[in-house]
């Protein structure tokens, strides 16, 4: 028994030194995770991920023509994707009245260096004047080669010809967005006033432009393919 004690006795020291070493390392990781913490808190918001910068190119439409700033398609578009967890600025670069080649004639300086992408929502205004599809087609194509050789990347709008304009037209004009995106490999949202053409509920009394309800539905609409725009962007493609 006393050997025993003895031996026993010898060993506490030893017991009391792997004690103290367990209760440090669990100190040293504690420390460790409460400085990982500190910095992640500390850490500007734009650190993780830089919000990114895109322009809406558009006429009325985007411009939110009869509506307040706020409630205009690039407005509330950003905060529905600011909503969603993205870090994003959407420039409103609509101007009313404005044709595919008027856009054409200013992408230059409505679209700024170190944009990192555009959403392009121009043809409506060429449709009700009865503009030859081709020339419509032209100048979209110009502008989405130029964005393309300065590195911007292009969300293509889709617009849809009236039914008075004729089956010929229609045709035609139809066929200038889908031929556009799968020329530049582009991401298309169809029909821009997809849910709310035709719909008084949804438009302005000319029914021609969107109410503020108007432009949440096309909102909603979009979304989705904005999205994977964004994603897009971020990986740089």
């Amino acid at each position: 028994m006393g050997r025993t004690n003895a031996r026993q006795a010898a060993r506490r020291p030893d017991m009391g030194r792997a004690t103290l070493v367990r209760h440090d390392g669990r100190r040293a990781a504690l420390a460790f995770l409460i400085v990982s913490l500190l910095m992640t808190l500390t850490m500007p918001l734009g650190a993780a991920e830089r919000p990114l910068a895109l322009v809406a190119l558009g006429d009325s439409l985007t411009a939110g023509y009869g509506l307040p700033a706020d409630a205009a398609f690039p407005a509330q578009l950003e905060a529905a994707l600011k909503a969603r967890g993205h870090a994003v600025t959407i420039a409103n670069a609509g101007v009313s009245g404005d044709t595919a080649t008027g856009g054409l004639d200013r992408a230059a300086w409505s679209v700024s260096d170190g944009t990192d992408g555009v959403i392009l929502e121009l043809g409506a205004n060429d449709m009700l004047r009865g503009t030859d599809p081709a020339v419509t087609e032209k100048a979209l194509d110009a502008i989405v080669a130029g964005l393309k050789a300065r590195g911007i990347p292009v969300l293509l709008a889709g617009m849809r010809a009236a039914p008075n304009l004729g089956p010929d037209y229609g045709k035609r004009f139809d066929a200038i967005y889908p031929r556009l995106a799968a020329r530049y490999g582009l991401i298309l949202y169809p029909f821009f006033l997809d849910g709310i053409a035709g719909d008084r509920s949804l438009n302005l009394p000319d029914g021609l432009h969107p109410t503020k309800a108007g432009v949440a539905r096309i909102v909603s609409g979009i979304l989705p393919s904005v999205e994977e725009f964004l994603t897009r962007l971020r990986k740089g493609a």
